[in-house]
């Protein structure tokens, strides 16, 4: 259907949607929003709405569905979460006053990163779009070395900040990043050849949006950027230097500029910038392995799974999301992580300040996302009442901050802000019942303004004088069921019933006809009508004026808001840091720039919640660079290695972010970075077996770390043959402990008891085992991590616990039986097994296993010297065959 057979609605329809082809179009009319023709159809089906359609009697109808507009926010929670865009296109001028057809814009773009509704938004967790620029150099040398621009900005609270990466191994610090961020939209250039950005097929996910090269434009990003905070310079930002950084910032906000027409943005005020080495880096890996954020399995209750959901006991939608921002950042300064500790010690001793705090802190609403919808002009009245009870907090907070000592707290409170200027502002003014939304008028308190005050006693005393008009009335006319009713099409009317028709008066005006009544009005009752409604909508009009002036007046306090939410979000964590520590029995860790990590009785954080027969087993741990470099622990499966593992790393991040922690005693040498190879994962979908991730994993590490990294591995080289597995995890333990490679302070959980010779053979490894008990053909894990190597694996024991029937059981310890044999017959077969020997520093099941100790694997990269590995395994193998 061309454009010309189209009503005059339709064709103003078309022209709007051509301009958003990606999205589903909210098309205002009247109080619906209503979709057409391909949305329509999309919308009624991920909606569970029905379809119908317009201009039924033409022979080409319109495919039509609607949602109420005062509803709308619902069913866009569910288009956004179905994976689609909304576009919001609303009547932008009063249909009362248009001249023919009302004029209508799109007034805004939802999108996954751009939403500041609070239905819409997680209170816990901040709402970040993305954006990445790119080296546009194509030259041999840049290929060689990428470097990367990251920008992120929340509009829901204004944070935007910026850092750039270099060097090779920038696309992998970059996609960590990424995966700690989560940005719930991400920006990137599109590259013109294919494979052109081979770092996109990396994410896991997040929502990629390809934009045009020229979006990321130097030129136009400094001058966007410089626009928003109006300055004639970037340098007072400190990003001067940072191209890529400006690049991918200018992007993010020329992107929100674009989906957001009607907002102003006046609450992004700065640009931060943020630079590799201001926290600890957590890659992807150690992120999900250690389950800090997010459970590695979903399920019920499967969220309680974390460290988050651990410390987290804020009371305060700001300070939740502050927590997070902790755990996934850990510091890397002594004095930073001992200003936190001293406030936490303090206000856990101080129990009636610590409960008073939080007590007080209830009360505050989420004054940073409420700052923001303010500046954005999308703020309602009771948003104003929220923020007004929240600083009503703020005297109260100081004055129990006040008593404590600790230099982070006393900080707070020389800066403290009781914004009691904007408190009694807006006491002033908005009446204390007021509705959400300012259509619906009722906000200010009487004796605020005159011409309100007079309007609504017109409008309240004609509503009166027609409320006594149905006694009149029937007095009048004795037509006792006689009624005066109210609706938004006929306004006021007069009704009787049909049987008393021959008694209404001359005097009345037919109005409308019923089934059984019909409907009159008369001269003084529409008089009074519009007098009534005239002062209605007047003082609605009116109200909504003052309205918006005296939001825009509490917007312009945005930057304290957000100062104050920043206060308040710190002490909340604090406060809830103490409480944890109070509750769980958690001890101050001494953190300082030596070299020794020393736990005594250390537990882990989650697990030691959960209902364990006997109860969780505390474990100590000593780990330093000098004769506790390594340390290889070994024992059977489910006996608790990986709980161990854990729950170390976890202490260190723990104490390193500023909390107490689960042990009785705890000295933390501060570590750069902890890195994890942790459990058996694949990745199918980009053609990586179990085992190939793990080598991937693995490399990261021996490329990563450095002597100051805390190394976490479990299992290295189980995902390939026995021999094969063993000379990998043999060389790249023998690579991480020596000196001239990396020297780091490791955990290392094998199966393989032949690692333990390694410890006669370097100084720094030393064997420790997790200790079980036998009794009857049983066996008890006692959990407990002891000194010495183990020499069994009871994996039979583990089989039989899982519920394998017992032919299999019987039949494979006869098998190991044999195994075990210095000469063994198994199916039939002769085996020639060498018996194991603490003499003997590696098992020789074959000749060509001696090259494992003749090569110079110390002179090649990790991966090299996991290659060359591979290939004595495949000569070994041909050999046998």
């Amino acid at each position: 259907m061309s454009d010309t057979d189209l009503t005059p609605l339709m064709r103003q329809y078309r022209e709007i949607k051509r301009g958003y082809r990606d999205a589903i179009l909210f098309f205002r009319v009247g109080d619906f929003y209503e979709m057409f023709y391909e949305d329509a159809e999309e919308a009624s089906r991920l909606l569970s709405i029905a379809l119908t359609s317009r201009d039924k009697a033409s022979a080409n109808p319109v495919p039509l569905c609607g949602v109420p507009y005062h509803a709308a926010t619902s069913y866009i929670a569910k288009l956004l979460k179905a994976g689609r865009t909304v576009a919001i296109c609303d009547q932008v001028e009063d249909p009362k006053l248009a001249k023919g057809l009302v004029r209508r814009e799109v007034v805004r773009l939802y999108t996954p990163g751009t939403l500041i509704d609070t239905e819409l938004l997680s209170p816990a967790e901040p709402n970040f779009l993305a954006a990445v620029a790119t080296s546009s150099r194509r030259s041999a040398q840049a290929a060689a070395s990428p470097a990367f621009g990251l920008a992120a900005l929340d509009l829901s609270t204004g944070e935007f900040w910026t850092m750039e990466f270099h060097g090779d191994r920038a696309a992998t610090i970059l996609i960590d990043e990424l995966s700690r961020l989560e940005p719930k939209e991400l920006l990137y250039p599109e590259e013109p050849s294919p494979g052109g950005a081979p770092w996109v097929g990396r994410l896991k996910g997040l929502r990629l949006c390809a934009r045009s090269p020229a979006c990321f434009d130097l030129l136009e990003a400094r001058r966007v950027l410089q626009q928003q905070f109006g300055v004639s310079s970037l340098d007072g930002f400190g990003c001067a230097s940072l191209t890529l950084g400006i690049q991918a910032a200018g992007a993010a906000l020329r992107y929100l500029r674009e989906t957001q027409p009607s907002s102003r943005l006046e609450h992004i005020r700065r640009l931060q910038v943020r630079r590799i080495g201001q926290d600890m880096h957590l890659d992807c890996a150690t992120v999900q392995n250690l389950e800090l954020v997010r459970p590695m399995i979903g399920g019920e209750r499967r969220g309680e799974m974390t460290l988050l959901a651990v410390l987290d006991r804020t009371v305060t939608a700001m300070g939740s999301r502050l927590m997070r921002d902790w755990i996934l950042k850990p510091l890397l300064s002594c004095d930073a992580i001992n200003a936190r500790l001293d406030a936490v010690a303090e206000l856990k001793d101080a129990f009636q300040a610590r409960a008073a705090i939080r007590t007080a802190l209830r009360n505050v609403q989420d004054i940073g996302r409420l700052g923001s919808r303010l500046s954005l002009g999308v703020a309602g009245p009771r948003e104003l009442l929220a923020l007004k009870q929240s600083i009503a907090a703020l005297p109260e907070l100081r004055r129990h901050l006040s008593r404590l000592s600790a230099p982070l707290v006393r900080d707070l409170v020389r800066a403290w802000d009781d914004a009691g200027d904007l408190h009694d502002l807006i006491d002033r003014a908005i009446h204390p019942g007021a509705p959400a939304a300012w259509r619906d008028g009722g906000i200010f308190k009487d004796g605020v303004h005159p011409q309100v005050d007079e309007l609504r006693k017109a409008s309240k005393e004609g509503k009166n004088w027609i409320a006594g008009l149905e006694a009149q009335e029937r007095q009048r006319t004795g037509i006792d069921s006689l009624k005066v009713r109210y609706n938004q099409v006929f306004g006021y009317y007069i009704e009787v019933t049909k049987a008393n028709l021959s008694r209404v008066p001359d005097s009345y005006i037919r109005k409308q006809t019923l089934v059984n009544a019909e409907r009159f009005t008369t001269p003084e009752l529409k008089e009074l009508e519009e007098r009534v409604i005239g002062a209605e909508s007047k003082v609605k009009a009116l109200e909504q004026e003052l309205f918006e002036r005296l939001r825009a007046q509490v917007a312009r306090e945005t930057p304290r808001l957000q100062a104050i939410a920043a206060a308040l979000a710190l002490i909340d964590v604090l406060a809830a840091l103490a409480e944890t520590a109070a509750l769980n029995r958690y001890v101050r860790p001494t953190v300082d720039e030596g070299e020794t990590i020393r736990i005594v009785e250390g537990r882990h954080p989650v697990v030691e919640r959960l209902e364990i027969d006997g109860g969780f087993v505390p474990n100590d741990t000593l780990l330093d660079l000098e004769s506790n470099r390594l340390l290889i622990l070994t024992g059977p499966n489910m006996a608790g290695k990986s709980t161990y593992l854990r729950q170390v790393a976890l202490i260190v991040l723990m104490a390193q972010m500023g909390s107490f922690v689960p042990a009785t005693e705890a000295k933390i040498g501060v570590v750069d970075r902890i890195f994890t190879r942790v459990g058996a994962s694949d990745n199918l979908a980009g053609g990586q077996s179990t085992f190939m991730v793990e080598m991937i994993e693995t490399a990261n590490i021996l490329n990563s770390a450095t002597p100051r990294s805390l190394i976490l591995l479990d299992e290295i080289g189980r995902g390939t043959s026995t021999y094969d597995g063993l000379s990998i995890a043999w060389a790249v333990a023998e690579y991480i402990h020596d000196r001239r490679h990396l020297g780091a302070r490791t955990l290392f959980a094998t199966h393989y008891h032949e690692m333990t010779q390694l410890a006669n053979q370097r100084e720094g490894v030393r064997n420790y085992r997790v200790d079980v008990q036998e009794r009857d053909g049983d066996v008890l894990f006692l959990r407990k991590i002891v000194a010495g190597g183990a020499d069994r694996s009871y994996g039979l024991h583990v089989a039989k616990l899982a519920g394998l029937p017992s032919p299999v059981i019987d039949r494979a310890r006869e098998v190991l039986a044999q195994l075990e044999q210095p000469t063994a017959t198994v199916c039939g077969e002769s085996t020639e097994l060498h018996a194991r020997s603490e003499a003997e520093p590696l098992p020789r099941p074959h000749p060509l296993i001696e090259e494992v100790r003749q090569m110079d694997l110390f002179s090649m990269t990790p991966l090299d010297a996991l290659n060359r590995l591979a290939d004595l395994q495949r000569r070994i193998e041909q050999q046998a065959n």
